[in-house]
């Protein structure tokens, strides 16, 4: 009798579908946040930074990956005026603009990678006065013959990005080609097409990284989840730019947060 009963639980025991993720990429906003938490790095340590942290994710929902989607623009060849040299920038000439390629290309050599590109960057305003800069100027603190270069940004937008993002999120949910969606941006613009996802039955998780969300955002997926910790921790992790030489053994919560 009592194995009959053993056999009839074992029977009843609800068997959970197989796990298969997508994860997408905002890249502006993946490498702005990876500068802030794991520093300044190569364009090939920064692909292989990339990948090693959306496996994190991989490993902790416990599935399968299905591919990682990669969204971002060329870098801008214009030529812009600076204000504060008076010399026309060639774009194209910069570091900035060799280190954007390079880590394409070190992303395009990595299996399971889609590289999704929108329309080459564009700025509407050139350079402008840092913000912090211009309190400085206007609280005395600073003297406008004390201004340097880094005290102005170039004011960059990105397009179609947000489009190819969106379009990608309704195919995979209307062919029912995953059952879960990591997305790591902080950009609420993607409420539309996270709401359509869940109500096609996926499990859709956002990774800000420690960026601040929208209200809205949060609403309309289904978990929060970081891959990495915040400062002032985020320097123990073995991906921090100071780290990467070292051999750093995980602590017991790392090793937990993983589920390795």
């Amino acid at each position: 009798m009592s194995q009959k009963m053993r056999s009839n639980e074992t029977y009843r025991q609800p068997q959970l579908r197989p796990v298969l993720t997508a994860i997408l990429i905002d890249g502006g906003f993946y490498r702005r946040r990876a500068y802030s938490l794991f520093g300044d790095k190569s364009p090939e340590d920064r692909a292989n930074e990339l990948e090693e942290y959306a496996r994190r994710h991989i490993r902790k929902s416990r599935s399968s990956l299905y591919r990682i989607f990669y969204y971002d623009c060329p870098p801008s060849e214009k030529v812009i005026f600076h204000p504060l040299t008076r010399t026309q920038v060639n774009l194209g000439k910069s570091e900035q603009f060799r280190w954007t390629n390079d880590f394409f290309d070190a992303l395009n050599h990595k299996r399971k990678f889609a590289l999704r590109r929108g329309e080459e960057l564009e700025t509407q305003q050139g350079y402008s006065l840092k913000q912090k800069s211009l309190k400085k100027l206007l609280n005395g603190t600073l003297k406008l013959e004390e201004l340097t270069e880094a005290d102005f940004s170039l004011d960059i937008t990105q397009k179609g990005v947000d489009m190819r993002i969106g379009l990608d999120i309704a195919s995979l949910a209307e062919r029912k080609t995953v059952n879960q969606i990591v997305m790591i941006t902080g950009d609420s613009d993607f409420v539309p097409a996270a709401k359509h996802a869940r109500r096609e039955g996926i499990d859709f998780i956002l990774d800000p990284m420690w960026a601040d969300i929208a209200r809205s955002l949060s609403e309309h997926i289904d978990g929060v989840r970081q891959c990495v910790k915040n400062y002032p921790e985020n320097k123990r992790d073995p991906l921090y730019f100071e780290n990467l030489h070292k051999e750093i053994l995980p602590t017991v919560s790392q090793v937990d947060e993983e589920e390795l």
